[in-house]
């Protein structure tokens, strides 16, 4: 049975300049798991095919539990000199389609919108192919000194010029039937789907991936931009949030606890915007006490079994209810309350169930500055 459109996300196991690329995290989550998700968002899982060569590749898109098929690619299409269209063409011969989107893992800017809208207009004005870019309005000349784009006796203001698509990389539209014939992703009547400047940003050597991270962030926190306003109360878990969930001890047998100080000063941060901070946590521990008094943190309630319960007691007593609340938990213990209110973030290293509810996955583990990391985030 032919499916109509279905989108193609090829993952190869052998990058150079940032090894294992596809599967590294950034902004909280695997590179690949941004397009992966944007393109289940737009048009189902099931219409959703990886093609990699790795196995190590294949168990993280797995693990994502997004419901994807794996492509198992040849060795032979998974080298540096093969071209993506080989693995379309690889991909045509396993799965039957009219249209397919290939997206690349290295602009993890995408986003299910931009899929529907570039969709709409591929169907509407009749497109063969397509493909994405953003405009640009600088004037570009060859190492041999010609202007390409201008006339220099007859510059143009900036402001003035439509300027040129410059071709991005995020994903491509193209017909089964055009793939065949031109044997290119591109070809016959070629539209292109214009995305926000930022999303020229391609993954392809270290700086960039820092630049693409700094962007994913920032989006995050224009997205909860109104959540994040009306966040009255910031609570912590201890142990895996606010230390790295590790036991340590004196000669003498003495529990210690390790503590980052860039962690407190995002709380110091947050209370000095009127947020007001609280711990709740199962342990009983008189160091976390200590720590929440050299904090000035006084709601700091500890060997709490219930910790629902207590939450709500202290947004009784602040007259407030959860949607004025925002968590940061990392285990089991953590789920309940942070089901229940507006913001619930977690560590890099917190319970897969945890990052699945969260609205935010830090890029930092617990211990490590990922409490710092969210207060940042929370900064409005």
């Amino acid at each position: 049975m032919k499916k109509n459109i279905v989108a193609l996300i090829p993952l190869r196991g052998g990058s150079k300049s940032i090894p294992r690329k596809n599967i590294k995290d950034i902004a909280g989550k695997p590179l690949c798991a941004w397009a992966l998700e944007a393109a289940c968002k737009a048009i189902g899982a099931s219409n959703v095919y990886v093609s990699t060569d790795s196995a190590e590749i294949a168990g993280v898109v797995e693990g994502l539990g997004l419901g994807v098929k794996i492509i198992e690619r040849p060795g032979e299409l998974a080298t540096d000199t093969a071209s993506t269209e080989s693995v379309m063409f690889h991909f045509a011969g396993v799965v039957d389609f009219s249209t397919v989107i290939t997206l690349q893992a290295t602009s993890p800017l995408t986003t299910p919108d931009d899929i529907n809208k570039a969709l709409r207009l591929f169907k509407k004005n009749e497109y063969d192919s397509m493909l994405t870019g953003v405009r640009t309005r600088r004037f570009f000349w060859t190492s041999d000194g010609k202007a390409l784009n201008y006339n220099p006796r007859k510059r143009p203001r900036r402001q003035d010029m439509e300027g040129w698509i410059m071709e991005n990389g995020a994903f491509y539209i193209t017909k089964g039937n055009i793939l065949q014939r031109y044997k290119c992703r591109l070809g016959g009547r070629i539209g292109i789907y214009e995305m926000p400047p930022e999303t020229a940003v391609e993954i392809d050597e270290p700086e960039d991936w820092e630049a693409a991270e700094r962007l994913l962030i920032r989006r995050a926190r224009e997205n909860f931009k109104k959540v994040i306003r009306n966040i009255k109360l910031f609570v912590v878990d201890v142990d895996g949030t606010l230390t790295d969930a590790g036991m340590y001890y004196s000669a003498k047998g003495e529990e210690l606890k390790k503590f980052n100080t860039r962690d407190a000063q995002g709380l110091a941060l947050l209370r000095k915007k009127g947020v007001e901070v609280a711990i709740i946590t199962k342990e009983n521990s008189p160091i976390v006490s200590a720590r929440a008094k050299k904090l000035k943190i006084d709601k700091c309630h500890i060997g709490i079994e219930d910790k629902l319960g207590c939450l709500k007691e202290i947004c009784r007593k602040m007259k407030i209810n959860m949607s004025n609340v925002a968590y940061v938990g990392d285990d089991v213990s953590d789920l309940e309350c942070m089901r229940s209110v507006a913001f619930a973030a977690c560590p890099s290293d917190g319970l897969d169930l945890i990052k699945d509810i969260s609205h935010y996955v830090c890029r930092l583990p617990g211990g490590r500055g990922a409490v710092r990391e969210v207060c940042e985030l929370l900064q409005f």
